[in-house]
């Protein structure tokens, strides 16, 4: 079985994609593709049993309502709610309040922050894929499933943050070390180095990681099914990582 992941960004030159081979072994790191692009992406996703996306699929079903009302005419703003909490459900996803519930860490915002040029992105990917005949179901029971690599790590006990950007190499070699420890079974390969100088190399192999639990129905499920087919559903690890192997 093969499972990949996708850690997205707005341009190919910040995106990475991972695709690992499962066997009674193990995993072993086979592909990694930095930069990718979209087409690259689609076709690691067709080829791959179960892919993780580390972005947002879809956006909060209020936010779409209110928008579509506003370019129409008069956007509806309840008069009984204060603004700070009417604006907040227009921000974030049901599924990304799950997430902040279950871990205490914030997603990024698709509609009120920069993730959402990624979502633009991530949407044309996922067009792609239906004219290619592979649909997405954004609740993750497909062949796609939404993921939080932060969020996979902290739940697996692992370093889960000061990682990003180049100037933190140190920390990153941490979670690729605490990574290992954690499953001997996993085989970097000819890619651990890059692992170790890219966050965003390391991220799409947690994703692809995540992507496997899922696969084996070690995540939560959307307790909303209708809603996380529109606004997209993080599937977050029910188990050590060590499981997955």
């Amino acid at each position: 079985m093969l499972t990949a992941g996708v850690d997205l960004a707005a341009d190919p030159a910040g995106t990475a994609a991972a695709c690992l081979e499962w066997s009674g072994a193990g995993a072993i790191l086979r592909e990694l593709i930095l930069p990718a692009d979209d087409e690259a992406i689609a076709d690691l996703i067709v080829a791959a049993g179960k892919t993780g996306i580390d972005c947002p699929l879809g956006w909060p079903d209020a936010f779409v309502t209110f928008v579509n009302a506003h370019h129409t005419g008069v956007a509806p703003v309840p008069a009984d709610v204060p603004a700070r909490e009417w604006r907040r459900r227009l921000a974030w996803r049901h599924t990304d309040e799950v997430t902040r519930a279950a871990t205490g860490l914030v997603p990024l915002s698709v509609s009120a922050d920069r993730i959402g040029h990624t979502a633009m992105r991530c949407a044309a990917i996922q067009t792609v894929l239906a004219q290619r005949g592979h649909p997405v179901d954004r609740s993750g029971a497909g062949a796609v499933v939404e993921v939080y690599p932060a969020a996979s790590l902290k739940l697996w006990g692992l370093p889960w943050r000061g990682y990003k950007t180049g100037k933190n190499v140190a920390a990153l070699g941490a979670v690729v070390d605490g990574l290992l420890e954690a499953a001997p079974w996993l085989d970097l390969g000819v890619h651990e180095d890059r692992c170790r100088r890219s966050d965003h190399a390391l991220d799409a192999v947690i994703a692809a990681l995540t992507a496997r639990a899922a696969a084996l129905g070690r995540v939560t499920r959307a307790d909303d099914l209708v809603l996380a087919r529109v606004e997209g559903w993080i599937a977050l690890p029910t188990q050590p990582l060590g499981s997955h192997g």
